[in-house]
C-alpha cells in the first residue's frame, strides 16, 4: 500500500521545522504487539512544497505541468495557466510529507547563467558572423575594384588605339572619340568609389570586433542553468520538476530577497538514469543567488528525493508512528472511527482482486495503537474471517485509531481491499 501523507498545519518557526524530524524519531515508541520491527528504511519524511495558482480570488492546487505551464483543476476541468499570457499568482507552502516512493537525483547543478538573447558567447558569435560577412563583402569589393581597374586600363588602351585610327579615317567626327574617352574616365571614377567603400567597410569590421572587449556584451547573468540525472525504482509516468530560487536583485538591499518558481515537465522516469538540462529565464540581470531547491512530482504528488530539504529515512514502524501522531494531533477533541492508514500488502493481491476475489467489505477490530486484533465478515464482529491468506493481509494493515474526544480508543474499521491504494 503506497502511501503519501502531508501535514498542512503551519509550523511556528523555521528552526522548529528543521528539528521536527529528529523530534518525531526521538519520540517514536513502537508497540511490541506489532511483532519484530522491520529495520529496512522504507519511507522518507521530508519538507516538501505544495504549489497553488491564484485565479479569480481562489487558490487551485497544481495537478500537473504541461511544458513549462501549470495545470490546475477548475470545476472538474483541467486548465492550463501560462506565464506567456501575463504574471501568475503562484503560492508555495512548505509542508512536511511522508512517502514510500522516492527518486535519486545525482550531479545536481544550479548556477546563474545567461538567457539565449543575453549570452555573451552567442552575442560574440553573432558579431563574428557579421564580421565574416563584412569581410566577405570587402573581399568581393576588392575583386570587383580590381576587375574594374583592369577593365578601365583595357578601355583606355582601346580608346587610344581607336582615337589614332579614327584620326586617320574620320578626322571630321570627334563625337565618337569623346564618348569613348568618357567611358574610360567613368571606369576610373567607379574604381575610386569602390576603394572608398572598401575603406569604410574595413572600419566597420573593426568596430564589430571591438565587442570582444568590455563594451557590454551582457548586463549580467539573467537565468539559472539547471542540470541533473534522475532515476527511480518506481516508474514515474507523469513527472515534472519545480525549482524554487531565492535571490537578491542587483543593487537591492540586503533584506530584499525575491523568489522565482519554475516548472518543467519531464519524460517518464524509471530505473535507468535520465539526464535533465534546462535554462530558467526571467531573472533580473546581475542577480545574486541565495538558495536553490528542486522538488520532483508525479501526477501532482510530490516524490521524495535525496536532495529534499530536512530529509529523514524511516522504517515502516517509525513511519506509522508519525502518521498516527499527526492524525491524533490534527483531530483534538474529535470522535472518529478507525480507518486504514498504511500497510505492506502481498504482491499477488492485485491479481486476486482482478479475478473478483475479496470484493466484500470486511470489519476489523482495531486497538488504540492502530493494530488489527481480529478480522470479521459482519459489522457486529461475531463471525471471524475463515481464510488464512485474507486474515494475514488484513493484519498487515495499520490503522489510524478510533478517537473519543480526541483520545485513541479501541474501535472497528470497515475495509474494502479493492479500494486501498496498493
Amino acid at each position: 500500500m503506497k502511501t503519501t501523507h502531508a501535514i498542512r498545519r503551519p509550523w511556528p518557526s523555521i528552526a522548529a521545522r528543521l528539528l521536527l524530524p529528529a523530534v518525531i524519531l526521538g519520540s517514536v515508541t513502537v508497540s511490541t504487539t506489532a511483532g519484530a520491527q522491520d529495520a529496512a528504511k522504507t519511507h522518507t519524511l521530508f519538507m516538501g512544497a505544495d504549489v497553488s495558482i491564484g485565479l479569480e480570488n481562489r487558490l487551485y492546487a497544481v495537478r500537473d505541468v504541461s511544458g513549462s505551464s501549470w495545470v490546475v483543476d477548475v470545476n472538474g476541468k483541467s486548465q492550463v495557466v501560462s506565464a506567456r499570457s501575463g504574471p501568475i499568482d503562484i503560492r508555495i507552502s512548505p509542508t512536511l510529507k511522508l512517502t514510500e516512493i522516492s527518486a535519486t537525483i545525482a550531479d545536481l547543478k544550479g548556477a546563474p547563467g545567461y538567457s539565449a538573447g543575453n549570452d555573451p558567447a552567442a552575442k560574440l558569435t553573432r558579431a563574428l558572423v557579421r564580421t565574416a560577412q563584412d569581410n566577405a563583402g570587402y573581399q568581393a569589393a576588392v575583386n570587383q575594384a580590381a576587375a574594374a581597374e583592369v577593365q578601365a586600363q583595357n578601355m583606355a588602351q582601346y580608346t587610344t588605339a581607336t582615337n589614332n585610327l579614327d584620326a586617320v579615317k574620320y578626322p571630321q567626327e570627334p563625337l565618337i572619340i569623346q564618348t569613348q574617352a568618357f567611358g574610360a574616365s567613368n571606369s576610373s571614377v567607379q574604381a575610386s568609389n569602390v576603394a572608398e567603400q572598401l575603406q569604410a567597410t574595413s572600419v566597420s569590421a573593426g568596430a564589430d570586433l571591438e565587442l570582444r572587449g568590455d563594451k557590454g556584451l551582457s548586463q549580467g547573468e539573467d537565468a539559472m542553468e539547471v542540470s541533473f540525472v534522475v532515476s527511480s525504482e518506481h516508474r514515474l509516468g507523469s513527472p515534472y520538476v519545480v525549482t524554487v530560487t531565492q535571490f537578491h536583485r542587483k543593487g537591492g538591499g540586503v533584506g530584499e530577497v525575491q523568489r522565482l518558481i519554475y516548472a518543467k515537465a519531464l519524460d517518464p522516469i524509471g530505473r535507468n538514469p535520465a539526464k535533465v538540462h534546462f535554462i530558467e529565464e526571467g531573472f533580473p540581470p546581475g542577480f545574486e543567488l541565495r538558495s536553490f531547491e528542486v522538488h520532483l512530482y508525479n501526477g501532482g504528488v510530490e516524490i521524495a528525493t535525496n536532495v529534499a530539504p530536512n530529509r529523514a529515512l524511516l522504517t515502516r514502524d517509525e513511519a506509522f508512528e508519525y502518521v498516527k501522531m499527526d492524525y491524533i494531533g490534527a483531530h483534538k477533541g474529535a470522535t472518529l472511527p478507525a480507518v486504514p492508514a498504511m500497510g505492506k500488502l502481498p504482491a499477488d493481491l492485485p491479481a486476486r482482486l482482478a479475478e473478483g476475489m475479496y470484493a466484500e467489505t470486511y470489519f476489523v477490530r482495531v486497538t488504540k495503537n492502530g493494530l488489527a486484533s481480529g478480522s470479521f465478515v459482519d459489522a457486529a464482529c461475531t463471525r471471524k474471517v475463515d481464510d488464512p491468506y485474507l486474515d494475514s493481509v488484513i493484519k498487515a494493515i495499520r490503522f489510524k485509531p478510533a478517537l473519543d474526544k480526541g483520545e485513541p480508543v479501541e474501535g472497528v474499521a470497515s475495509v474494502r481491499l479493492g479500494e486501498l491504494p496498493i
